[in-house]
């Protein structure tokens, strides 16, 4: 399971990392998260700062929010659906 990490302590990570002073390894080793975690956190802050073009986090969590409760629906509807056919079926003529 990976693990989570604050907002706050992304940022700090982004904000250390795009000083310089250290390579994006050495931040990684000094904070004990992986490489990748950083370059991925980076590159989101470039995204979210508007320095590249792509889905900001906000617009992300917007999309998985839109995503499950679309998937709800259709499991609600396909329920709805199940129940008018069944309760249809009792009154058909014998």
């Amino acid at each position: 399971m990976p693990r989570k990490f604050p907002l706050e302590f992304k940022r700090d990570v982004v904000t250390v990392a795009r000083r310089g002073d250290l390579s994006m390894a050495e931040v990684a080793a000094d904070l004990d998260i992986s490489v990748e975690s950083v370059r991925r956190w980076m590159r989101q802050a470039d995204v979210d700062d508007g320095i590249k073009d792509g889905l900001t986090s906000a617009e992300q969590s917007e999309v998985v929010r839109l995503r499950r409760a679309n998937r709800r629906l259709e499991m609600e509807n396909e329920i709805l659906r199940r129940a008018a056919a069944y309760f249809a079926r009792d009154h058909l003529p014998k």
